[in-house]
């Protein structure tokens, strides 16, 4: 199949192909893991809303739970100090 005029490397139809060094794969796959671990992880918390199951601002009723952002909730207890 492919030659190996040099060492290291691959020839093929006259270009010399050279063969990537360990630590190149091993550090190409742990980011490509790293990517559909990301991937994934975004599909699960974004993926309806990107396939329009569900619009971005469903369930987001109060989340103020008294850090007092100005909703109309939780600024009573702020204002006592």
């Amino acid at each position: 199949m492919g030659g190996g005029g040099e060492h290291g490397s691959t020839t093929y139809k006259g270009y010399s192909i050279p063969h990537p060094k360990r630590w190149h794969v091993v550090t190409g796959k742990g980011l490509c893991a790293v990517m559909w671990f990301w991937i994934l992880y975004r599909a699960r918390q974004d993926g309806p809303v990107v396939l329009g199951w569900r619009h971005p601002w469903e369930g987001h009723e109060d989340h103020s739970h008294g850090h007092g952002h100005g909703h109309g909730r939780g600024n009573e207890h702020e204002a006592s100090h």
